[in-house]
């Protein structure tokens, strides 16, 4: 690359440049960014949590958010910049709220066509129903299953999806174009778009048969490579990984997490890196490149204003700021509200239906042992609906961490509607109970730790128990004879009916021993077997969390 630089300078030195060349200011592009939007059309509850600006020492909650907001948002800050372009970082559907999921995720796709979405880098999220899901988002046309919907005809997205590392295996192929060029005032800037790697681990395996997720620094550099053949200096990458700091919203005090070791892979042509995954924000300097995130659920846009060199092509500043989409400032865009008013008069009488009541919220945090209280009530709810000869003689239930999506909250006098369940559990995933022996069982729980860093702590039925100790190697830590079911130790040999969602029972997040399982019933679906539970046996209050016993 010095050599290069060497050279141009030597031929520009000889090749003397028009005046208007040599004197031509710079040409100004502001990049707007989001990630991780999850179909939240309404403001989520909660807000966003960030630094009181009085006393930076507290935190605050700022309702923030919603795609009514969003947009408006995105018209302030195009204002008064010629060049502008809104992309994002992946996971814009996928584990959303009843509103979006009811319908595939069609009103957040058109929502975020009508703001102006340009482009866009495939999350693990838009695999969630597979391959052939995502490419009708992007092309549009009827649910294969539910048929046509919505209010009008689904046409598909506006804005283009990108997937350089999701290769189809047959061909070589990207699922999806890896990147796009856009020109401004004749510069030519590159917007590659990717997912992580880990992709395959943490989506169901039949929905991606025929894909293959690949290493995403190589995947970038490749075509780095190509771009730079055809004289793109620009280059932009939209990546769906992040990393975890420590600050504020708008700082990046010692992050850490897999974009780090990532971007310091990337070669020295891409200069702007926009993330997500991690659910956090961050403005940062990444080996001298601006780094970015906007939290989740559209309460941050990022607004990334860069310099181009007219001359070389290149891009020769850039500075990042996340902006609050904070509610108590905006007012709601007219086309957003009319849109979003469309769907909710044909899912309100189903998301309002009552489901209960609860004594308090419902919290999807764990404790230290990896249990949460709304993870044992959505336990109990999957085995309850599986226990009975008929629907499968199920014994035990287990469920994975991540398909929890947010907190039951309940409204006025503890009362909760099926939208709410619907929010905690939004994969609408089918319910398998199938028999495993003691053995399986264990190496089963033994997967939990099979990313170290990053844990998937089952949430298991009343009358199962365990211990675990975090000291032992892997493979050692889930104690045999501390598992038991209903004070009686598990034993090896012995076959238990355990119940779990089909996405688990394919081998998601990992947990292939589901797949030895034999003799499978397919049930209900998990939303549906919770909102059962609900109108059963409320009012409903969180348990002692005692199922699950951490030794170290």
């Amino acid at each position: 690359m010095r050599h290069l630089l060497r050279l141009t300078a030597l031929t520009l030195a000889l090749t003397p440049l028009p005046a208007s060349a040599q004197t031509a200011a710079p040409v100004e592009l502001r990049i707007l960014a989001i990630n991780d939007f999850h179909g939240n059309l309404r403001p989520p509850p909660g807000g966003i949590r960030i630094n009181d600006p009085e006393d930076k020492a507290r935190k605050v909650m700022v309702a923030a958010g919603g795609a009514e907001y969003m947009a408006t948002l995105v018209k302030q800050l195009r204002e008064g910049h010629k060049n502008t372009i809104l992309v994002a970082a992946g996971d814009l559907i996928g584990a959303s709220p009843f509103l979006s999921a009811m319908f595939h995720d069609e009103p957040s796709i058109e929502a975020l066509s009508m703001m102006g979405l340009a482009i866009s880098s495939v999350g693990n999220h838009e695999f969630d129903e597979g391959k052939t899901e995502l490419l009708r988002i992007q092309n549009g046309g009827c649910h294969p299953v539910d048929g046509c919907q919505g209010p009008h005809p689904f046409l598909g997205a506006k804005f283009h999806y990108l997937a350089a590392s999701a290769i189809e295996t047959t061909t070589g192929k990207s699922v999806l174009p890896p990147y796009e060029i856009r020109e401004f005032e004749g510069i030519p800037v590159a917007f590659i778009g990717l997912t992580l790697k880990e992709t395959a681990g943490i989506v169901s395996p039949s929905g991606i048969t025929g894909l293959e997720f690949r290493d995403e620094a190589e995947t970038v550099n490749a075509q780095v490579a190509q771009l730079k053949a055809r004289g793109v200096e620009a280059i932009v990458v939209l990546i769906h990984q992040g990393g975890e700091p420590s600050g504020d919203y708008n700082e990046c005090p010692a992050i850490t997490g897999p974009i780090v070791d990532i971007v310091k892979k990337f070669d020295r042509a891409v200069d702007v890196v926009v993330s997500g995954h991690t659910h956090r924000a961050y403005v940062c300097d990444i080996d001298g490149r601006l780094v970015t995130s906007g939290d989740k659920y559209g309460t941050l846009v990022t607004a990334i204003d860069l310099k181009l060199d007219p001359v070389t092509r290149d891009i020769i500043s850039a500075r990042g700021e996340n902006v609050l989409v904070a509610n108590a400032s905006l007012a709601k865009d007219p086309e957003q509200t009319a849109l979003i008013d469309a769907y909710d008069k044909l899912s309100a009488p189903i998301a309002n239906r009552p489901a209960g009541s609860v004594t308090q919220t419902l919290s999807r945090v764990p404790n230290e042992a990896g249990e949460s209280a709304l993870g044992d009530v959505i336990a109990d709810a999957q085995l309850a609906a599986t226990r009975d000869a008929k629907d499968g003689s199920a014994v035990i239930a287990l469920t994975n961490p991540g398909g929890i999506r947010t907190d039951i909250v309940p409204k006025e006098n503890g009362a909760i509607s099926f939208g709410d369940v619907f929010a905690s559990q939004p994969f609408r995933n089918r319910l398998v109970t199938m028999t495993l022996t003691g053995s399986q069982l264990k190496d089963m729980l033994e997967q939990q730790w099979l990313d170290p860093k990053r844990p998937r702590i089952l949430q298991v039925s009343n009358g199962f128990s365990y211990a675990w100790d975090a000291a032992k190697p892997f493979g050692e830590r889930v104690a045999a004879d501390k598992m038991t079911l209903d004070g009686r130790p598990i034993e090896a040999g012995s076959s238990y009916r355990v119940t779990l969602n089909d996405y688990l029972a394919v081998g998601g997040d990992g947990f292939t021993v589901a797949k030895q399982g034999t003799g499978p019933q397919y049930g209900g679906y998990d939303a549906d077997a919770l909102f059962a539970f609900f109108r059963a046996h409320g009012p409903i209050g969180p348990l002692p969390l005692s199922r699950i016993l951490r030794v170290n």
